[in-house]
């Protein structure tokens, strides 16, 4: 059964891990990667990650991307949203924002010193265009 817009947005808003597919190059499928993920509510979500990766090297030249998001329980549930998304420089106070939805607050100190060493992060912000959805109940 679909989801309502305010069932889509209270799911997004719990901390799941998204599936990001971008389109490839070279004739390949779809990059798709796990992903943590912040929804805000109206239709914006973003993610960030490593400037100079492969992910990021796609979703600038597609100009978009989609992101599934699910779970399987107390129900099967799932939400997929896409649309056109825009990259800017990350810095500490989007990574700490993000990392905190996902990271053990004891160890999110000396995660974000990684991310640090790992170099520039870019954070991308999706519109959300097309939306997804079901609970498709019990396991």
């Amino acid at each position: 059964m679909p989801l309502t817009l305010e069932e889509r947005e209270q799911f997004l808003l719990e901390p799941h891990i998204g599936s990001l597919a971008v389109s490839a190059d070279g004739g390949r499928g779809p990059r798709q990667v796990p992903i943590w993920y912040k929804y805000e509510p109206g239709g914006q979500l973003w993610i960030t990650t490593k400037s100079t990766s492969r992910k990021a090297r796609l979703i600038e030249r597609a100009g978009r991307f989609s992101l599934l998001v699910e779970r399987l329980s107390p129900t099967i549930r799932y939400v997929s949203v896409e649309g056109p998304a825009v990259g800017e420089p990350g810095n500490e106070d989007y990574l700490r924002e993000m990392a905190s939805r996902y990271v053990r607050p004891e160890r999110l100190d000396a995660y974000l010193a990684y991310l640090k060493e790992e170099g520039q992060q870019t954070v991308f912000r999706l519109k959300v265009e097309h939306w997804t959805s079901a609970d498709l109940g019990p396991a």
